[in-house]
């Protein structure tokens, strides 16, 4: 996108401010420079503040772009995420982005370009409580740091999935993935449209952006901001995830599932009904018996990719086929109040705008393998939890576990029927 490249090109030119970091990087040995300290404590003071970019392969005396080594860049990239994770508390959800950009002499150079949106959660870095002060990072005063704390508790009401995406356009919302949300009374101006459905809002600087929502329903890759956004889909041999001493293939079939979160649920489900056994009786006439019920598969994967906490970063949805068992693990804690207990008899969501939308998505017509009156992916009665238990248990004599992982991960373990 030639557009962004000169927008930051003369951002940079313009030098440091209160929204744009510079920083040259250099590789001794195992040891970067800057320290992975500095680096978070950049990060977190941004999230305090209106949020900014912080460029890493820049110069921020001189300007010059430096560049990083190609060779060094995904080690780089990982290294700012995963300090994001680790030295930031709470966790920060960053944006980043390889790119090339001239050098003095007109060569070009890799940079990498980190967008740190401003925050709901006021966070804790090496260096403490930092916030941006023009185009440095200072430690709160306790009064600010009071005051910051009351209005982002406040703030909080406004959910993940509201908020926009930096660097994202509305041009990167694919037309034929949103227009089917159009109806006709919402003929009209396109960004009025997406704007009442909460795929697109105005950012802190008044630009209108994708929210969240917008890129998981209507990219074609959400993976382009949300590197997390997509299902990682295993089916193993045997009852476990260690190789079996007499095979190597151990592994059946492996698949990332990416593209709009509505897709991923239905290739997540032709995923598990190509790898599951399919068992046959023949006490009155031949009859198929799957090891899952495809209806309760299909919720599954449709509560999993509608309530998880895309703010995690490097935390996908996992899904795990094996002989005697389904798995799927889903990022983030349960909801509100709610507990493993109540899942079946309560209704909560994490993403309101995502759920919405999802109950918008027609189900595809042409799904061999399931059998519902649903109309849409979401009905929004809460009724899901139910068949995913009364159906796997009807099928395979054995109710469906739900666990909550460290508190960070809700796991869904549906037993298969036995041959």
């Amino acid at each position: 996108m030639p557009e962004l490249h000169e927008s930051l090109k003369a951002r940079i030119r313009r030098g440091e401010d209160s929204e744009l970091e510079l920083k040259a990087v250099v590789f001794k040995g195992a040891r970067m420079e800057p320290h992975p300290d500095s680096l978070a404590d950049e990060l977190a003071a941004f999230a305090n503040s209106r949020g900014g970019t912080l460029v890493l392969g820049v110069d921020d005396k001189t300007r010059a772009v430096t560049g990083v080594p190609p060779d060094r860049l995904d080690r780089l990239e990982r290294s700012v995420v995963n300090l994001a994770q680790s030295l930031i508390d709470p966790p920060l959800t960053i944006f980043t982005r390889k790119l090339e950009l001239e050098d003095a002499s007109g060569l070009p150079r890799l940079v990498l370009q980190v967008d740190i949106i401003r925050s709901l959660m006021v966070h804790r870095s090496p260096g403490g409580y930092l916030h941006r002060v023009g185009s440095s990072k200072r430690v709160m005063s306790s009064e600010l740091l009071a005051r910051l704390f009351q209005q982002r508790s406040q703030a909080r009401l406004i959910r993940f999935d509201e908020q926009t995406v930096p660097a994202a356009s509305i041009q990167d919302l694919d037309p034929d993935l949103w227009a089917r949300f159009r109806t006709s009374r919402s003929a009209g101006d396109p960004e009025d449209l997406l704007g009442k459905l909460g795929m697109v809002a105005p950012d802190a600087d008044g630009a209108v952006r994708p929210t969240v929502a917008g890129v998981l329903i209507a990219a074609r890759d959400p993976r382009r901001w949300l590197s997390n956004a997509f299902i990682q889909a295993v089916a193993y041999r045997g009852t476990s995830t260690v190789p079996d001493s007499t095979s190597d293939a151990y592994q059946l079939d492996a698949k990332d599932i990416a593209g709009p979160v509505d897709e991923q649920v239905i290739e997540g489900c032709r995923f598990v009904f190509r790898n599951m056994r399919v068992a046959a009786t023949k006490n009155l006439g031949r009859r198929d018996v799957p090891q899952f019920d495809m209806t309760a598969v299909f919720e599954a994967l449709v509560n999993a990719v509608a309530h998880r906490d895309y703010a995690i970063h490097g935390s996908k949805i996992r899904l795990r086929i094996f002989t005697d068992r389904l798995e799927l693990y889903s990022p983030g804690a349960i909801v509100n109040t709610m507990t493993v207990e109540s899942l079946p008899y309560r209704q909560s969501a994490r993403n309101e705008t995502l759920t919405s939308l999802l109950a918008k998505v027609p189900v595809p017509l042409d799904l061999e393998w399931l059998t519902t009156d649903r109309r849409t992916l979401m009905d929004k009665r809460g009724e899901g939890v139910r068949i995913i238990l009364e159906n796997s248990e009807r099928l395979s004599g054995r109710c469906p576990e739900y666990r909550l992982l460290d508190d960070t991960e809700l796991m869904l373990t549906i037993f298969g029927a036995q041959p």
